[in-house]
């Protein structure tokens, strides 16, 4: 008997530890499963919120860089513009210039043009006076020659001859070059002139190798009247600035000739 109670009495100390240890797991857990979900909340919250701080930030830095940009970009248009305004005043400036300039100009050449009228008009009335009283005879009124590059030289003679019937005549001019012993005839171009009042005889030659001419001589027939000039050579003084190629004389000289009658150069 004693025995048995022994048994019995074990048994039931077991029970009553089992039973209350169920509940006081049954707390703890709920307790640590409470205690995990606040700190899974917290936690949650803090790197949601850090997460949108962060966003926040994000957000406000490219609204800045993009004010930034904005205004540098507002800036360049704006320098654009006053560059492009000055550009244009200036243009507008040399336009102005330029039609003033234009406007001189035209009104220079009118007044050119009303004062060779006039001129011509009055060599009119002085050739037909001279004509009145029997015409002006055939004479060179300006004879030059001037060296050029590469061994050549220009002629420049101006003729007068007033015809007694005030008619337009031919004149046919012949140069020649003379040393002691020889001549040489200088081809002209053109061969005859038309002449009333002035004619330009115009030309240039290359003077051949190794001939040294001591005088020119120019004849002219014109209406039945013969005329010979002859004009003593000289060596002039250096030409100054004198180009390097008859390429760059590309023209003879057009202007009157100054010098009179006598020698050459």
């Amino acid at each position: 008997m004693p025995t048995e109670i022994s048994k019995s009495t074990v048994k039931n100390v077991k029970r009553s530890s089992q039973a209350v240890m169920s509940p006081l797991i049954l707390v703890l857990f709920a307790s640590a499963v409470l205690l995990t979900g606040v700190i899974a909340t917290a936690f949650g919250h803090k790197f949601g919120y850090y997460r949108g701080y962060q966003a926040s930030q994000n957000d406000t830095k490219l609204k800045g860089d993009a004010q930034q940009l904005t205004a540098e970009d507002i800036k360049k248009l704006k320098q654009n513009v006053q560059s492009l305004t000055s550009q244009l005043n200036t243009a507008k400036q040399e336009r102005d210039i330029s039609l003033n300039n234009l406007g001189q100009m035209r009104q220079d050449i009118q007044e050119l043009e009303v004062k060779n009228l006039q001129l011509i008009q009055l060599n009119e009335v002085y050739a037909d006076r001279v004509v009145e009283q029997g015409g002006l005879p055939l004479q060179v009124v300006g004879a030059k020659m001037e060296p050029l590059p590469e061994n050549a030289f220009e002629y420049r003679f101006d003729v007068a001859m007033l015809a007694k019937d005030g008619h337009q005549h031919r004149l046919k001019p012949t140069l020649t070059l003379l040393d002691e012993d020889n001549l040489v005839d200088v081809p002209l171009e053109p061969s005859t002139y038309d002449i009333k009042g002035i004619a330009r005889i115009r030309g240039r030659f290359v003077m051949p190798k190794g001939f040294s001419p001591k005088q020119a001589k120019l004849n002219l027939e014109s209406n039945g009247q013969e005329v010979e000039q002859i004009y003593n050579w000289q060596l002039a003084s250096p030409v100054e600035k004198m180009p390097l190629s008859l390429s760059e004389i590309p023209e003879t000289d057009q202007r009157p000739v100054k010098e009179g009658k006598g020698n050459a150069e």
